[in-house]
């Protein structure tokens, strides 16, 4: 299973590699790397917010008997956690592999960006929605928009730090 795991990972960032070329002289591998994993993981995530909140919730709202969830956000909660999984695993093993932090710490760590993020799209989310008047789904994409920028700086200078991160710091 393991071998398995180790020949997705090479294919992927094959795969990946393969498209850089073009952009070696403009950005980092590792940008561009985080670019195409982040933009998979965030057209997956969209693209499951749009089916559980127009087919699978059918745009109502979610009465959990001691609260009640309105359908864009329990949407929200629905896809996060598969999002989560396949975000960190993405980011450590294919983007962000320098790292030498623990894989606990790491995860940790990630989580705590996460949580960042969570409050983000909560924010957002209500604010485009309710407040602008937004199509949910519309308001998805600005918010994903968003909170792809804090998360790829948090992620680069927090989740997965490397040691040249920690030794320019020590020295700064």
């Amino acid at each position: 299973m393991l071998n398995f795991l180790r020949k997705c990972r090479n294919k992927i960032i094959q795969i990946i590699d393969f498209f850089y070329f073009p952009f070696l002289r403009f950005i980092p591998q590792e940008v561009f790397r985080y670019g195409a994993t982040g933009g998979a993981n965030t057209a997956m995530d969209i693209f499951l917010y749009f089916v559980f909140y127009r087919f699978v919730l059918n745009k109502q709202i979610v009465d959990l008997g001691f609260v009640a969830i309105s359908p864009h956000i329990a949407a929200f909660l629905i896809v996060f956690p598969i999002t989560f999984a396949s975000g960190f695993l993405l980011a450590k093993y294919i983007t962000f592999t320098a790292s030498e932090l623990r894989g606990r710490i790491q995860l940790i760590r990630y989580g705590v960006t996460v949580a960042g993020a969570i409050l983000l799209n909560y924010v957002f989310l209500k604010f485009f929605v309710e407040y602008v008047g937004l199509y949910a789904t519309l308001s998805k994409v600005f918010t994903t928009v968003i909170v792809v920028a804090f998360s790829y700086v948090s992620q680069r200078y927090f989740s997965f730090q490397t040691a040249s991160l920690v030794l320019s710091k020590k020295s700064a």
